[in-house]
């Protein structure tokens, strides 16, 4: 089963395996996420879902409960 992994505010739209890292989703539809130390510590990747969660991008994955999956990203300054 796939999800449709969107990135806003570019409205870019990627097909995801179930479990695919979500900087490997980025990544193939040429959606940048800045990133730092890769293990979620820094946050430098930290994007929010539809709802306002943040998530760290480079520690999550496309999940199983759901057939859509909306990313806000958003430029931390500090970064």
């Amino acid at each position: 089963m796939t999800v449709k992994v969107k990135f806003l505010p570019d409205n870019v739209t990627v097909e995801a395996e179930i479990g695919e890292p979500l900087l490997v989703v980025a990544e193939r539809g040429n959606v940048f996420i800045p990133t730092g130390c890769l293990m979620g510590s820094c946050h430098a990747c930290e994007v929010e879902l539809e709802d306002g969660t943040p998530i760290c991008a480079c520690i999550s994955a496309v999940p199983a409960n759901t057939k859509e999956l909306t990313i806000n990203l958003y430029s931390d300054p500090v970064w």
